[in-house]
């Protein structure tokens, strides 16, 4: 159980911090340029950063090169936290739950608590710290 919940534990943080980038960093910097953000949109976007600008284009390498490490990681994140919810017998709707948590920045670090909690409620035996060994006696 230790080893899947580190396994669930590393991944929950790479997604989280990954997805707080993108949403929080490469998008405003690869979209607010003054334009519609998406099409047929009549909304103006800010205007923060000129299109073609170095913030803008370090916005597009953000969302494209890690928009998609965060989608690949986020696949295997889903194989931890489903393997990990098998192993601790999760009910389905608490599963779900941390599952969809890493589409929500910041929420996912919530959530990594929350289920770190819940497997050393449940399973106590397995952290329980080792009983240090007496000297002399």
């Amino acid at each position: 159980m230790k080893k899947a919940l580190t396994r669930y534990r590393v991944m929950a943080y790479a997604v989280g911090v990954l997805l707080i980038v993108l949403c929080l960093v490469g998008v405003p910097l690869a979209n607010f340029d003054g334009t519609p953000m998406w099409a047929g949109d009549r909304i103006p976007t800010p205007n923060w950063f000129d299109d073609g600008s170095r913030p803008d284009q370090f916005g597009h390498w953000i969302t494209g090169f890690l928009g998609t490490l965060h989608g690949w990681l986020y696949m295997i994140f889903l194989v931890f936290a489903f393997s990990l919810a098998r192993k601790a017998q999760w009910s389905m709707p608490f599963t779900l739950g941390i599952l969809a948590a890493g589409t929500i920045p910041v929420v996912s670090f919530w959530a990594e608590h929350r289920a770190t909690q819940r497997i050393r409620s449940d399973h106590p035996e397995e952290f329980r710290a080792a009983e240090p060994v007496g000297v002399g006696g």
